[in-house]
């Protein structure tokens, strides 16, 4: 999807890998917070909260997703501010990172892992409708999963058809996000007088079963802010100021995260056993409060099929934003209808493993470096880049195979970031901003 101005409408220009211009940059802060506000709210960041107990307690759950948002959050800002600053897309710091050659490889498994992604959003949104429908009765029938597939691969391929900035703007900004906040302050009391009612202290004072470490649920924590580093650019970069991009994509994501990681946890302990959208469901209200986050859902969606489009047209600018949008929406609609999509999440999360390593280069090379876009042409491939982010790679399935008690995203993230920044100046970066 592009936005509606003359740099954006030429089809023959590369408009990924250009920085964009000022009269495309129209997102304020509040902006920025909204945006990431409403993408980081999603059944499946509930359901990785409810995962956190009972192997630990309450308490140190709430702990870990306060402090585990707050830092991965801290890197979604961080990435915003220098996509922002530049104004390239996601794949044009990677082409400023890794060389115009190489960086093609990170680029194709980034929009791999995000039809992967958008697929598996379509069949949590197909299974929500599903249950709602069952729920209220008599339309089980008629909303089957292939129909409620289809609708939500429809509405989709819609909200791709028109402007990312109208979308944001008007749409999330104005009437999305103030229905989801609503819907989880409603599901949020709920279950706090669940909690109550069953004896607050007592849950609180919980102790946990074991079987994950303190630092296994941080890293599992961050690993959900840390999957959106290889988009926030694509949508950063439309903003008027680094520093504002910073701060609204910061607060936005970290007040997301820890509302539904702790709400998550707050249904796993009232309501033990039960699958979290049955869980929801049955809550007073739930059904209603369950639609507005399913309808909230396709906009998880939508950013990721957006930001695959942005990667393809750096690839193939020949196809314009929109035009790639349209046939990514149509190609996940269609695997979502065939795939057995909850088999494939581990392949998915291994996938993902890659763009902790590659965010770790590219955070210590490009933070605090003048003249950001043109490094995406000036060599073909960086050989020191390439060489960490695969040391990185190893490092992060050593770590999960060996120290699953220390995690492995942060160790990763740590010591790619420091190797690439000790050999900052034999790569692209070494010009230090005044």
């Amino acid at each position: 999807m592009t936005t509606p101005s003359a740099s954006s409408s030429n089809s023959n220009s590369n408009t990924a890998l250009a920085p964009l211009p000022a009269s495309d940059r129209l997102f304020g802060w509040s902006d920025h917070a909204a945006l990431w506000l409403s993408l980081g709210v999603g059944l499946l960041v509930m359901q990785i909260g409810a995962y956190l107990v009972p192997a630990v307690g309450p308490q140190t759950a709430l702990a870990v997703i306060v402090c585990g948002s707050i830092l991965g959050a801290g890197l979604l800002g961080w990435t915003a501010k220098i996509g922002c600053d530049s104004g390239l897309s996601s794949a044009g710091l990677m082409h400023a990172t890794y060389g115009s050659s190489f960086a093609r490889l990170p680029v194709l498994l980034n929009i791999v892992q995000l039809i992967g992604w958008t697929t598996f959003e379509l069949v949590v949104m197909r299974d929500g409708t599903v249950a709602i429908a069952r729920q209220a009765g008599g339309f089980t029938a008629a909303l089957g999963p292939v129909l409620a597939t289809l609708l939500w691969g429809g509405v989709l391929w819609t909200l791709l058809s028109g402007s990312m900035v109208t979308l944001v703007r008007k749409f999330i900004g104005r009437y999305g996000l103030p229905l989801v906040i609503a819907s989880l302050l409603w599901l949020s009391w709920q279950f706090l007088a669940k909690a109550n009612a069953q004896g607050f202290a007592a849950l609180w004072a919980k102790p946990g079963e074991g079987g994950m470490s303190t630092l296994s649920a941080l890293d599992l924590v961050i690993a959900m802010p840390v999957s959106w580093l290889p988009l926030v650019a694509d949508f950063s970069r439309h903003g008027r100021d680094g520093q504002g991009a910073l701060r609204g994509t910061w607060l936005g994501y970290a007040v997301a995260n820890i509302w539904c990681y702790a709400l998550g946890v707050l249904v796993a302990i009232t309501t033990p056993g039960t699958e979290l959208v049955t869980a929801l469901l049955v809550a007073q209200g739930g059904l209603i409060a369950l639609g507005l986050i399913l309808v909230d859902e396709v906009d998880n969606a939508y950013g990721d099929v957006y930001s695959a489009s942005v990667a393809g047209h750096s690839m193939k600018a020949g196809w314009t934003v929109r035009q790639w949008g349209k046939g990514l929406a149509v190609i996940c609609t269609g695997l979502a209808l065939v795939l057995p999509i909850h088999s494939l999440e581990p392949f998915l999360l291994m996938l993902s493993s890659v763009f902790v390593p590659l965010y770790g280069v590219i955070l210590a090379r490009l933070a605090g470096t003048a003249g950001i876009a043109s490094l995406v042409t000036e060599r073909k491939v960086n050989a020191s880049a390439v060489a960490i982010w695969v040391l990185g790679i190893a490092c992060y399935h050593l770590c999960a195979q060996l120290a699953p008690e220390w995690g492995a995203a942060l160790p990763t993230l740590v010591l790619t970031f420091a190797l690439a920044r000790i050999t900052r100046a034999t790569g692209p970066g070494i010009t230090a901003a005044a």
